[in-house]
């Protein structure tokens, strides 16, 4: 199959990022891999909380130019940018896009076809739209943290992965790149309100049909996919490390059971008034053996076990490593683009952008020629 010019489908798309924390940027850097040109628009001193800028690797693939939003003229170098712009996405509390003079009123005003995107955690309206947060705090009131971790525990904090970036930036760039159809269909942009406490909910939609039917209690450690069901769940090997198992189907539990070694249990899969017996038995065979002995016994089975593997850990599996799911970029390991294309094929093409350092040609590609007025 012929692969077209480019570095991914959406070569030639424009981007402006208003620079932010947590899933703006993510869902940029997203956009950015799969081809954008994303041009982020950082502020003088940079956001808080943020790291070194060359391990930043949420700026990848991106170019970065320096505008003061709150100067007489940096309201017009952004508005230049959006009248050239496909997409925009900005992270402000509601109503502080428009003080500053870039909301969608005045970008539209340039550009009707643009698609501005919003990503906020409690979304553009409601009575806590305007109060600040982060990722636990969204997830929380959705009712998706307090169904992690053991029931005699407090609810597991599962970083921000949930909230900020699955709830928050892959529905925010689902949502761009489905507006992004519908104005080059139309000729007519519009805005996308990304909220994550929205896409944090909707991510729970099959436990909220399992509930309303009768399979999923309303609490931890209770049900198949929490921790509750004893062939679904983690266990500590004698070197302190965990295996993962998860051999829900009938087929796959019987081998489980049989790489085991506990064959006997065979009758406990369905019977929950067994299951406390059988995460016993589990439990002491894994305690047993160390984690590589483990991953051996179930190397090559459909068991649908594996070993939990550490952040630095993980490139170095098999698996992973033969399909380059990680990869090296400037002494940075790093996760690899993802999804992957056939026609268009998606790499990590720099590294992350350096605040200010792609004034000139970000200039000279989008024809802004008095860019760098109110620009470092």
């Amino acid at each position: 199959m012929a692969k077209t010019p480019g570095h991914g489908p959406l070569t030639g798309v424009r981007v402006v990022e208003l620079a932010g924390i947590g899933p703006g940027p993510f869902a940029a850097m997203l956009l950015a891999d799969l081809g954008a040109d994303v041009v982020r628009v950082d502020r003088p001193g940079g956001p808080g909380l943020a790291i070194d800028p060359a391990y930043d690797i949420t700026n990848r693939n991106k170019r970065s130019v320096i505008v003061d939003l709150k100067s007489p003229d940096g309201p017009a170098r952004v508005l230049d940018l959006a009248a050239r712009a496909d997409v925009l996405i900005e992270g402000y509390r509601p109503g502080v896009a428009e003080r500053l003079g870039v909301g969608p009123e005045a970008c539209h005003a340039r550009n009707p076809r643009l698609v501005y995107g919003r990503m906020t955690g409690w979304g553009q309206d409601g009575p806590l739209a305007d109060r600040a947060g982060h990722d636990i705090a969204y997830i929380a009131l959705t009712g998706t943290l307090g169904m992690i971790g053991a029931p005699d525990e407090p609810p597991a904090v599962p970083a921000n992965l949930l909230g900020d970036y699955a709830g928050g930036s892959l529905y925010l760039v689902v949502g761009v790149l489905a507006a992004l159809h519908h104005a080059r269909a139309t000729g007519t942009g519009q805005v996308v309100d990304a909220a994550i406490v929205d896409g944090t909910a909707h991510l729970s939609a099959m436990i909220h049909g399992m509930l309303a039917a009768g399979g999923w209690q309303d609490r931890r450690g209770a049900n198949l996919l929490d921790g509750g069901c004893p062939y679904y769940g983690t266990y500590e090997t004698a070197d302190g490390r965990y295996m993962a198992v998860g051999a829900l189907e009938a087929r796959f539990y019987d081998e489980f059971l049989r790489l085991l070694g506990i064959e006997d249990q065979g009758g406990a899969r369905k019977d929950w008034t067994r299951w406390g017996d059988l995460r016993e038995a589990v439990a002491a065979r894994f305690a047993s053996r160390t984690q590589d002995e483990w991953t051996a016994v179930f190397e090559g089975s459909d068991a649908c076990v594996a070993p939990v593997l550490s952040l630095r850990e993980a490139p170095h599996h098999p698996h992973l490593a033969a399909r380059s799911t990680f990869t090296d970029h400037d002494g940075i390991i790093q996760p690899a683009p993802a999804p992957r294309f056939s026609a268009t094929p998606t790499t990590v093409r720099s590294g992350p952008a350096r605040p200010g350092a792609g004034t000139a040609d970000v200039a000279r590609d989008w024809d802004v020629p008095d860019l760098t007025k109110g620009l470092a």
